[in-house]
């Protein structure tokens, strides 16, 4: 349980806040990069609790601006995209994709250029990886090394990028990602089948035990669920900071990523890197990625409401035998991130030992936090990370196994998982 003055430091994000200033320290996804067209509309992106707006420039490079002219703050998801730069409605200045004001027509000839050069536009850095626009929004020059994430290195065929807008925090967001326990009961309706995500051996022991190992980037985190052979059903997930969950899959299936990255306090984005890091995806299982969502892979949650709606539940499935009635399982944890409230209040939480792996998580960011603020680095900079490295493990193995030493890359050979 968190004290109300712990959650709001966790919480908030806006220009200003400790936790903001700490994520501005890391790069983040900002839109899927197949939303920019050369010469196309600006887009209107909100991160952190600020405007912002990126624009695919004549020759292809990706431009991030602060969203209001530099002049009277006028939207720049307004201006003209042309001749790599755009060019503000209202009194005609032009920025060109490096953040430089090339024209300001609304002053005397004779002093125009002279004007020019004495203006600054907040512009960012930016990368284009893994199907998505990085955004560098913080004050370190030059920016910290990207993450170059497997994902990240593959051809395009290999992978797909979605997001969903969810009306929730964050760190509630990240919370049900890190939540092992809920697999085998949330999701117990996907576990059965032959179009099951994962093992129903989730559901055939719904309380794991919990192991966790620090790393430079974060923690690898290890839930073993012991069957009733004597083998163990193992998953092990890999949290970079400060907030990418690397998410076991079954043998056969997409790699997967996820992260919640703050739009405000109160409303997140809910990204998911699917990949294939040998072979082009198959597009069956990329096309399941999409079934029972809106199908809209910049907003897989847009067409449903929050409670007005009840995030689509029927209770007519749940009669017959739907354990929860919710329509796919990516909007049963969207439900569960929504339902409680924009802000969950964890002071009013009652947690248990499934919940350890969320208490360490807490503990772990509220020790950055207070030490960034002290001027302290942030967790993960300043130290050497391959991250093409990480990848997250499931498997079925003899309980004499330690999962410490499995090498994600190379990790041993699973026994039946049905």
């Amino acid at each position: 349980m968190l004290t109300q003055r712990e959650n709001e430091l966790l919480c908030r994000v806006g220009p200003g806040s400790a936790m903001g200033e700490l994520l501005r320290e890391y790069w983040m996804p900002a839109l899927r990069a197949a939303a920019l067209e050369a010469d196309g509309a600006p887009m209107r992106v909100r991160l952190l609790g600020e405007n912002f707006v990126a624009f695919r420039a004549s020759d292809g490079r990706v431009g991030f601006f602060d969203e209001g002219c530099p002049h009277r703050c006028t939207s720049l998801a307004l201006a003209r995209n042309e001749d790599n730069a755009l060019t503000c409605i209202f009194h005609g200045w032009k920025i060109d994709v490096s953040g430089k004001v090339v024209e300001v027509p609304s002053e005397p000839p004779e002093r125009r250029a002279e004007f020019a050069a004495k203006v600054r536009v907040r512009h960012y850095p930016v990368r284009e990886a893994g199907g998505a626009v990085w955004v560098y929004l913080g004050r370190r020059e030059p920016a910290p090394g990207f993450y170059d994430f497997e994902f990240n290195r593959l051809p395009a065929a290999h992978s797909m990028v979605i997001r969903a807008v969810l009306h929730a925090n964050w760190l509630q967001v990240l919370e049900i990602t890190l939540d092992s326990a809920h697999l085998g009961i949330l999701h117990s309706h996907w576990l059965r089948g032959p179009n099951s995500f994962a093992s129903s051996l989730a559901s055939a022991n719904t309380g794991p035990t919990y192991e966790l190992m620090k790393t430079a980037y974060g923690f690898r985190e290890a839930a073993l669920r012991e069957l009733s052979d004597g083998t163990v059903y193992t998953r092990i997930r890999e949290l970079v900071a400060p907030f990418y969950a690397f998410i076991p899959s079954d043998p056969g299936l997409l790699h997967l990523m996820q992260c919640p990255v703050p739009i405000d306090d109160y409303w997140s984005v809910h990204w998911t890197f699917r990949y294939d890091p040998w072979k082009p995806a198959d597009p069956a299982e990329l096309a399941a990625s999409l079934r029972g969502t809106s199908g809209d892979a910049n907003n897989l949650h847009s067409d449903l409401g929050e409670f007005e709606q009840m995030w689509g539940q029927d209770r007519k499935k749940m009669t017959a035998g739907h354990f929860t009635g919710i329509g796919s399982l990516q909007h049963e944890d969207w439900a569960v991130a929504e339902s409680a409230g924009a802000i969950s209040d964890r002071a009013r939480e009652h947690l248990g030992s499934s919940d350890s792996i969320v208490i360490h998580y807490r503990r772990m960011m509220l020790e950055a936090v207070r030490a960034h603020r002290q001027g302290q680095p942030a967790p993960g900079h300043g130290q050497e990370v391959d991250y093409g490295a990480i990848r997250a493990v499931t498997l079925r193995n003899a309980k004499e196994l330690d999962w410490r030493e499995i090498d994600p890359r190379n990790p041993p050979t699973s026994l039946a998982l049905r």
